[in-house]
């Protein structure tokens, strides 16, 4: 792969929005993509293959639970920042910031607002170092878009909870050592439960020939009779609500990651753009191609305000759901649309993995799907809108 010569784009100056340490926080990230992440992801998605010695560098740059509180091992940071990050780290690949997002957005958030101090001082240091990662159960084979008809189960055996069902699409689950798992009590309510592996009957099988994501590792989780200790149930919030509200916290770094796929893209595009001769003249001086250039540039602006708004919104716990979901939405499909515009831009060596577009071009292919495809957002807008459910 090419030399990482990444410029990110600021056209309406947003830098002048941020903090000094937003900045900081930012520019670290950037630093530790380009020189960890950027030449090593290109072989990783080739071979398919998460790369596991980058865990301890994301640790170190605030990417596990940045707002997770000091006291637990997080960076104490403020949303903005918790977006920066995942900016970058999605500018280098979307794999590697579905690592960075789980664990913080969907194992670590949940055990911080849901579980108890026992459970808050036993789990999160750990993971905030990268000595753990985790993984979250709530997709099914059969319960995608419809979680809350999951069959995953447990049962009150007196001393444990007996968890049985499967999870499938799993983000970090081959190695992960904790999965914060979505069940059904037998009166049918939903909870929170704290799997760890090595528990009997709990097993993680890596999922297989992916074009998406390929630089991170994705299975299911499995549970046969699994004894889970009642100490590992989540105590503070049940009901469809509780995985929700992780999922608010997840596609809100969606949001931002999103845009750094598409400013890599886009900076890619605009330098090969001047770089590229045909007809005697850089492909860049063609109206065609400016056309392009003008309106991914216009798009990622947009994105960028719309971001730092929702980032000011969740600051002041001002954020509904309905709107971070907007901004998920809006912001994959500007980046995929981003990605196939740069990818025609560069003709034939669009597809080459000398370049970085075709890669964030499929992996996008899975951002737009997961954490609430981009229909079901829709859908979710729709009803905040009309008071109307289009979902029964």
């Amino acid at each position: 792969m090419k030399p990482d010569l990444f410029e990110a784009p600021d056209y309406y100056n947003l830098d002048d929005l941020l903090t000094e340490e937003h900045k900081l926080v930012r520019d670290a990230a950037r630093s530790w993509v380009k020189r960890e992440v950027s030449p090593i992801i290109e072989d990783y998605a080739q071979k398919a293959e998460f790369p596991k010695q980058i865990i301890g560098g994301l640790a170190g740059i605030g990417a596990f639970g940045p707002y997770i509180p000091m006291e637990y091992g997080g960076a104490g940071l403020d949303q903005i920042s918790y977006g920066l990050i995942m900016q970058e780290i999605e500018r280098g690949d979307s794999g590697v910031r579905s690592t960075a997002s789980v664990q913080s957005s969907l194992v670590m958030y949940p055990i911080w607002k849901y579980g108890n101090e026992e459970q808050r001082q036993k789990y999160l240091p750990k993971l905030a170092s990268g000595e753990w990662m985790g993984c979250f159960g709530l997709t099914e084979p059969d319960h995608g878009s419809n979680p809350s008809a999951m069959v995953t189960n447990f049962k009150d055996k007196g001393d444990y909870y007996l968890l049985n069902g499967a999870k499938m699409w799993i983000s970090n689950a081959p190695f992960a050592q904790v999965a914060v798992v979505w069940a059904k009590d037998e009166a049918g309510r939903i909870h929170g439960l704290i799997v760890e592996r090595g528990m009997e009957g709990f097993t993680t099988p890596e999922t297989h020939n992916k074009w998406s994501l390929r630089a991170s590792a994705t299975g299911e989780l499995i549970f046969d009779n699994v004894k889970v200790p009642k100490e590992n149930l989540l105590p503070n919030k049940s009901g469809l609500g509780a995985p929700l509200g992780c999922l608010d916290s997840a596609r809100y770094g969606i949001a931002w990651g999103a845009i750094g796929a598409a400013m890599d893209c886009y900076d890619t595009a605009l330098r090969y753009s001047k770089e590229r001769m045909q007809f005697g003249k850089p492909i860049g001086q063609f109206q065609l191609q400016q056309k392009k250039l003008a309106e991914m540039i216009t798009e990622i602006t947009k994105a960028q305000l719309l971001t730092w708004r929702l980032g000011t919104l969740r600051n002041n716990n001002k954020a509904t759901s309905a709107q971070i979901s907007m901004a998920k939405r809006n912001n994959v499909d500007m980046a995929i649309n981003i990605a196939r515009e740069a990818r025609q831009m560069l003709g034939g060596m669009g597809i080459s993995g000398e370049y970085s577009i075709m890669r964030h071009s499929m992996n996008l292919e899975s951002v737009i799907t997961y954490e609430g495809t981009h229909d079901i957002h829709l859908l979710i807008t729709g009803l905040d809108i009309t008071g109307l459910n289009a979902f029964k």
